[in-house]
């Protein structure tokens, strides 16, 4: 039905073109005789045209002539053998079918009626004055009685139903009218009778009128008076009936039915032929010229013919008075047989099945009827199946509307299968489906060896048989992406065939045995580019098995379910090869690399892209293979990770280089750091694509393949240790590169944090670290605007030990002024905040460490003033006494209170427990000092003594004391009561016997503003006694460094004297 390989659309091998004049399927005397016949029809044509027919003889001469291809001559010739033929005899076939709401003329309201018709050979014009009078006439005054045809009288009824028809035969259309008179039929019947049928007033009317009327005579109802010169060919209508008076216009309506036929035609044809079959050669003959028509005009034929075509055959029909039934067959016969030979769309074909189905009776045929009937489904039918065994030929998708005419096709083809006239005639019947899958079948076949015939390579050699394998597996792999997309879904619908199926496991198979037969010569020593070539097939065989998911049912295994095991020999030079260019794109993009940032936003070079770029080859190489035997995906598997490790490592050696290269030739230092920027943002991006690779690859889909044949140990000692030992050779590499950036800033670092411990102490430390803090915020910002921030925040941490480091060294040193200290505490601060950089720089926890801690605590102290210093002293004795649980020196109870009206400050010295006895006798003399401390906060305040308690180490003393200072005082850090106990030695120095520490900040009272009234609930505080450590103390060992300061110099004295009576052992 396509036109393909030089053969016309619609014609299988062997037949002729359908360009052909199609008039040879006649016989010359056969088109004669039927251009004979259609002349005829012309000549004599009847009846008023239609509004969509053409209405000038002439044009229709010339029609058909064309048609017929007949010449002048010719067409002169047969034209004057028609005029010479006897005309037919005109007919009108008249049906009376009904009336509705005539007149009732019996007694009971109803009449008894019937019609008397027939054809006036002469009808008088309109204007001719008696025209009106024969209008009024009756049947019997203007017509021989022997023209005049009857129909039954249908009883008691204003709506009679006749369904009659008659052949009224007349000899001029132009002249004859036709004549209906509808009559009631009266009988003779007695007045009691008719009394007895009375209803009504009216019917005792009619009673009276009878009367005057002759016995027997019927009632007239109404006429229809027709000229046949205004009567289509067929008419279908109701027509009002007239009356002959002006008494009772409105006497109802009749139905009449009309078709103007002839009676013995002429012809040749028509006097040795039946008349479907003469109509069926006109139909084939006109219908053939039209299609021709439409494909000189290049466009197809949708089955509407002219109305030139149109109006011959109705009038053909017509004339012949062919049944609806005899015409549908005709036109079947007809459509059928043209549909074997030439191109139009098949759905022309559904009507007439449809006909045939709704009026089909077998009884209406004769023998060789229904034999030309089951013919022509026969032909059809094998003919159709031979269609769609080629339909990749017969419906190229490259037409448009294929896929649309081979649907149409297959419901013509499923809807005459089911017809009923297919059933009864075509015994026994075909099973349409079995008949389409064999012919698929078998058309799939002869598609796969055309195929294959025509990809055969000119050269005879493994290289180019692979390649003609590829490209031939290319064409099944589309043919059936066609099925399934595209045809399925028709066989599916209309024969529940699923096409996609049927090819998939033939093409399958066939493939198999093709592509196994060719590859038995392949073995390891093939060239490269035969494995090229094979990888290729490799690829489209893989596609082609995976469309059999797509395959609803099917029975073992496919031929094709082991056809990697035909590549195993060409595996190894894939993956070589794969190596290879990979390994090469990586030399070339590191040779063409300049080292700086790859766009706006990137801070890694050019190489690193075409680096990934290869990656993805060999993840896809991997992908593309998807190696169906478990144990050998493996062993590609470590192959391909082997690989992408060597060129890692390949790739770091060579980017070295090529920064050491280009460095030599600028010999530009700011530029050569740049560069080992881009290079450790290089490696880390290769880092990154390294720990991609177990989900690209899909490691743990592999492990999951593998785990019945290989152990988990062995996966894990294989992969992942090799990919462990490549990311820690790139981290090596990178740690590297980043200490060499950190050393070039470290020396930079050293030599500010000397020049700020050695400058003078004049200025404040603010100002003497702003050279220190340009030169790191320059440096720093560079190296972040050129490193990846993993990578910059590695630089961070090493130079934040390094800087640690240098800053301990110098607040090492001894500084006699706190000055310098602050210098380098203030130095301390502000680095850690410039490192921390709000966030964005190292986390506080990872600059916070214990080497940072005990640097900010020294030089805290260190930058201290004196008495600050020596509030910090007695803060750390308060915090000391709090973690002593041992009373192993004695214990003071005493009691305070705070006043705030007075400001005064009340202590009561209770008692003293437990203390150590100091004298030779086994006792002590102990008695109780307070001061209040640190001095410089308390300058005016001297210091109170207990009364002195004889041989007593339990001593009561009961005494209360009080002290005028303010209660901001109290609140300073350090602030507190201090209470030395003494034992008292008359000829020497009193011994001690412990320090208690009452801090007074907790004083009760300082927080109110009243006065607490009863003393007595004031609690009582047991402070254990204490005893200074006799190697001393860091604070008081940077006040004795201070030898300028008088203040810390006396304070150290007296620690000192206090450290030398101390009990306290290292």
């Amino acid at each position: 039905m396509d036109a393909t390989g030089g053969t016309p659309v619609g014609t299988l091998p062997g037949e002729e073109s359908p360009e052909m004049d199609l008039s040879h399927r006649l016989s010359k005397r056969e088109l004669a005789l039927l251009y004979e016949e259609v002349l005829y029809t012309i000549q004599y044509r009847l009846g008023k045209p239609e509004h969509h027919h053409v209405a000038d003889s002439q044009e229709l001469y010339d029609y058909v002539q064309k048609a017929f291809g007949m010449d002048a001559e010719e067409h002169r010739f047969i034209m004057q053998q028609v005029k010479e033929l006897e005309s037919p005899i005109f007919c009108l076939k008249a049906t009376v079918k009904e009336a509705k709401g005539i007149l009732g003329k019996d007694v009971s309201g109803f009449s008894d009626p019937y019609c008397l018709l027939g054809i006036e050979a002469k009808s008088q014009e309109a204007a001719h004055p008696d025209h009106k009078k024969r209008m009024k006439a009756v049947v019997k005054d203007l017509i021989p009685e022997d023209q005049i045809h009857r129909t039954q009288v249908i009883s008691q009824t204003l709506n009679p139903v006749w369904d009659e028809t008659f052949i009224l035969e007349f000899g001029d259309v132009e002249t004859a009218s036709f004549h209906l008179d509808m009559w009631d039929s009266d009988v003779v019947e007695s007045v009691r009778h008719k009394l007895g049928e009375l209803t009504d007033l009216h019917g005792l009317k009619r009673i009276f009128k009878d009367a005057r009327k002759d016995k027997g005579q019927d009632d007239f109802l109404g006429n229809v008076v027709l000229r046949l010169k205004d009567l289509h060919c067929w008419d279908d209508r109701w027509y009002q009936l007239e009356p002959r008076t002006e008494t009772y216009p409105n006497r109802g309506q009749c139905h009449l039915q009309f078709l103007l036929t002839h009676k013995r035609r002429a012809t040749t044809s028509s006097r040795t032929q039946p008349s479907y079959t003469v109509h069926r050669h006109l139909l084939q003959q006109l219908v053939s010229y039209e299609i021709l028509q439409h494909q000189a005009g290049s466009t197809a034929w949708d089955g509407e013919l002219s109305r030139h075509a149109s109006t011959v055959l109705y009038l053909h029909a017509t004339q012949k008075d062919l049944s609806d039934f005899h015409q549908v067959m005709a036109q079947w016969l007809a459509y059928s047989k043209l549909y074997q030979s030439l191109e139009f769309n098949s759905n022309c074909l559904l009507h007439q099945i449809t006909s045939i189905e709704y009026q089909w009776v077998q009884e209406r045929l004769k023998p060789e009827q229904k034999a030309e009937l089951a013919e022509s489904f026969q032909s059809l039918l094998t003919y159709g199946v031979s269609l769609i065994r080629r339909y990749r030929i017969i419906f190229p998708l490259s037409v448009p509307r294929s896929p649309e005419r081979l649907q149409s096709l297959l419901r013509v083809l499923v809807q005459m299968c089911k017809m009923k006239a297919f059933r009864e005639l075509c015994t026994p019947s075909p099973d349409l489906p079995q008949m389409v899958s064999t012919a698929l079948k078998s058309g799939t076949t002869e598609w796969f060896h055309m195929k294959k015939q025509h990809l055969k390579p000119m050269v005879k050699s493994m290289e180019e048989n692979g390649k003609a394998l590829s490209r031939l597996l290319l064409e099944v792999i589309g043919d059936l992406q066609q099925c399934q997309k595209v045809w399925n879904k028709f066989f599916i619908n209309t024969l529940k065939l699923n096409l996609f199926s049927i090819a998939y496991l033939e093409l399958e198979s066939l493939v198999a045995e093709h592509v196994q037969e060719e590859l038995r010569e392949v073995d390891s020593s093939m060239s490269k580019p035969t494995a090229e070539s094979l990888f290729q097939l490799y690829l489209n065989l893989q596609e082609l098995y995976r469309m059999k998911d797509f395959v609803p049912k099917r029975d073992g295994p496919l031929a094709l379910s082991s056809f990697h095991q035909w590549f195993k020999e060409a595996v190894p030079q894939w993956l070589q090869k794969a190596y290879t260019i990979a390994l090469e794109r990586a030399q070339r993009a590191v040779q063409m690399d300049q080292l700086t940032p790859f766009g706006e936003h990137n801070k890694h070079s050019t190489s690193t892209v075409d680096l990934s770029t290869c990656y993805a080859q060999i993840v896809k190489t991997w992908q593309q293979l998807n190696w169906p035997d478990p144990e050998e995906a493996f062993m590609i598997m470590v192959k391909l990770v082997e690989d992408m490790c060597k060129i890692a490592l390949m790739y770091c050696r060579l980017i070295k280089e090529r920064a050491e290269a280009l460095s030599l030739r600028e010999q530009n230092e700011g530029e050569a750091a740049n560069r080992l920027c881009i290079v450790v943002n290089n490696i880390k991006q290769l880092r990154l694509l390294i720990l991609k690779l177990p989900s690209q690859l899909d490691w743990a889909q592999l492990e999951q393949r593998t785990g019945a044949i290989i152990d988990q140990q062995q996966i894990q000692h294989t992969l992942h240790h090799q990919l462990d030992s490549t990311v820690s050779c790139l981290d090596h590499e990178v740690r590297g590169v980043v200490q060499a950036l950190a050393t070039k800033l470290e020396k930079g670092i050293a030599r500010h944090i000397q020049e700020l411990s050695s400058s003078n102490d004049t200025g404040e430390p603010e100002d003497a670290i702003i050279p220190l803090m340009k030169f790191l915020e320059s440096e720093l910002q560079y190296l972040n605007e050129h490193l990846v921030q993993e990578n910059f925040k590695s630089l961070l941490t090493l130079l934040w030990h390094h800087t640690l480091a240098v800053l301990s060294a110098a607040a090492g040193q001894q500084f006699s002024s706190a000055q310098r200290y602050k210098k380098l505490h203030c130095a301390l601060k502000s680095l850690e905040l410039c490192f921390h950089a709000e966030g964005c720089g190292l986390p506080l926890e990872t600059l916070r460490t214990a080497a940072f801690q005990s640097l900010e605590t020294h030089l805290a102290l260190c930058s201290a003033t004196s008495r600050k210093l020596i509030q910090k002293y007695f803060s750390n004795r308060i915090q000391q006494q709090l973690d002593t649980s041992s009373e192993k020196y004695g214990a003071v109870t005493i009691k305070a209170l705070y006043r705030p009206s007075e400001q005064k400050l009340r202590v009561e010295v209770l008692n003293a427990a437990n203390l150590i006895p100091l004298d030779s006798n086994g006792s002590s003399d102990p008695f109780v000092q307070l001061t209040l401390e640190p001095r410089h906060e308390f300058p005016e305040v001297v210091a109170r003594t207990t009364q002195c308690k004889r041989n007593e180490l339990h001593p009561l003393f009961d005494e209360a004391f009080d002290f005028l200072i303010p209660p901001e005082k109290c609140r300073q850090e350090g602030a507190c009561l201090l209470l030395t106990v003494f034992d008292y030695d008359t000829l020497g120095s009193n011994d001690l016997e412990g320090e208690a520490f009452f801090p007074l900040r907790h004083l009760p009272g300082l927080d109110t503003d009243q006065d607490q009234a009863d003393a007595g609930r004031v609690p009582q505080t047991r402070l254990p006694l204490t005893h200074p450590k006799p190697s001393g103390d860091e604070i008081l060992r940077l006040l004795e460094s201070r030898k300028g300061d008088k203040e810390a110099q006396a304070f150290v004295k007296l620690r000192k004297q206090r450290a030398k009576q101390s009990k306290e052992t290292e």
